[in-house]
């Protein structure tokens, strides 16, 4: 992507990266954005980096996402797997444009019935055990397994057990990375 130079258009909640510590960046502030991606934006200004989420995106000039879409209410029986990967396929660390399904970061992703649908347990690492940003990307994998069909449900936990490599990385996020 191509950096694009802003102004916030208004006083605008986001979350420094790699602290995960919470910020208001002021209206009028210029920033950078230098990844666009799961709908979230990665942004650089006079005092760091940080990750506006999609919600914000009209203080960047951007069109607001649409709402998430919920779990179809006419669906039955268990969420498919293919969806649910797919999903999580959207979910990106702000300061690296690759999916954590391809960064090697989901270790489970196990399903179990329950009264109102399905309950998706996900467990995942990050890419270092200091990142501050882990609760926001649990957070936005929960959010996203929550929209695939007969998901009621979601937890992510985050675990470094076995810890992280590179040679987790799928060959595709590989090629993202320019490491083959």
């Amino acid at each position: 992507m191509t950096q694009e130079e802003r102004t916030l258009l208004r006083d605008c909640p986001a979350t420094v990266v790699p602290t995960g510590e919470p910020v208001i960046i002021p209206k009028d502030t210029e920033v950078t954005i230098t990844h666009k991606l799961g709908g979230n934006f990665t942004v650089v200004w006079q005092q760091g980096m940080a990750r506006i989420s999609a919600a914000n995106a009209d203080a960047l000039g951007e069109e607001k996402a649409a709402p998430a879409a919920t779990a179809d209410s006419n669906h039955s029986g268990p969420p498919s797997q293919d969806a649910l990967w797919e999903a999580l396929k959207a979910v990106f660390d702000p300061e690296i444009p690759v999916n954590i399904v391809d960064l090697g970061l989901v270790y489970t992703l196990d399903v179990e019935p329950k009264d109102d649908g399905h309950h998706v347990n996900m467990k995942m690492t990050l890419t270092a055990p200091g990142c501050g940003m882990g609760p926001t990307i649990a957070e936005d994998a929960r959010q996203k397994l929550v929209t695939v069909p007969g998901v009621s449900s979601a937890e992510v936990i985050i675990a470094w057990d076995p810890p992280w490599d590179q040679s987790m990385i799928s060959e595709d996020g590989k090629m993202i990375l320019g490491l083959i």
